[in-house]
């Protein structure tokens, strides 16, 4: 069945999305992946990338962006919330502020929000970022069953030794693990059942939050807490 449109950067801007929507791409496999010319896919990458359709990993690979996911958000009730919760953290501290989701061996930026003034630490909402590295990689797999966080500490920044810190703290902490001059603490939101359902995040310069103060830590919790369903 032909499948045009007859509206040609419109068939090719879906051939984009459904190549990055299997896996996230480099740019050479996004070429490899549609069958467009080099030009052509990176010109619709960065103007789909622009409007929130697609976002960058932390290999610099695309994925899906925020937009399309908030598009397709209402089955994820955590969503609203998330936002809410992200923009208090950021008033309540002046920092940037992130709730993140498992998304299988990565870590989904749900809700963000910056500071309006000041350095941040930008990122997106519908990032894929590593669970391998930062504070709220350590919450999500901290509390995971153990023949899982097995796999996921191959190769990581923390050790059993620190996710077992994490539980007992309940919270944790990192400096330029995932990014060199960038820290953070996290928290994790619980769901009715118990689990850990999401890690809620302030990040910014280490000079902000290596030693985070007892006021960002409380505030950190608080936000966490009223994130989290109790059943």
């Amino acid at each position: 069945m032909d499948e045009s449109s007859g509206v040609g950067v419109i068939d090719k801007s879906v051939l984009v999305l459904d190549a990055i929507a299997g896996a996230p791409r480099s740019l050479v496999e996004l070429v490899t992946a549609t069958g467009l010319p080099r030009a052509t896919a990176h010109r619709l990458a960065l103007a789909l990338e622009h409007h929130g359709l697609i976002a960058r990993d932390d290999s610099a690979r695309f994925v899906i962006g925020g937009r399309l996911r908030q598009w397709g958000g209402g089955a994820d009730p955590l969503l609203p919330r998330a936002q809410a919760t992200v923009l208090e953290l950021r008033d309540a501290t002046g920092v940037s502020a992130q709730v993140y989701r498992r998304a299988g061996d990565e870590r989904l930026c749900l809700a963000a929000a910056e500071p309006s003034a000041g350095l941040r630490d930008t990122v997106p909402v519908g990032s894929l970022l590593t669970l391998k590295a930062g504070s709220a990689a350590q919450v999500l797999v901290a509390w995971l069953p153990e023949p899982e966080q097995r796999l996921l500490l191959g190769g990581a920044a923390f050790t059993r030794a620190d996710l077992a810190r994490v539980r007992r703290r309940g919270w944790a902490q990192s400096s330029a693990q995932r990014e060199p001059g960038v820290a953070s603490i996290s928290a994790p939101a619980y769901g009715p059942a118990g689990e850990v359902t999401a890690a809620v995040s302030l990040s910014g310069p280490i000079d902000r939050l290596a030693t985070p103060t007892q006021a960002q830590v409380q505030a950190l919790l608080s936000a966490a807490a009223r994130l989290s369903v109790h059943g």
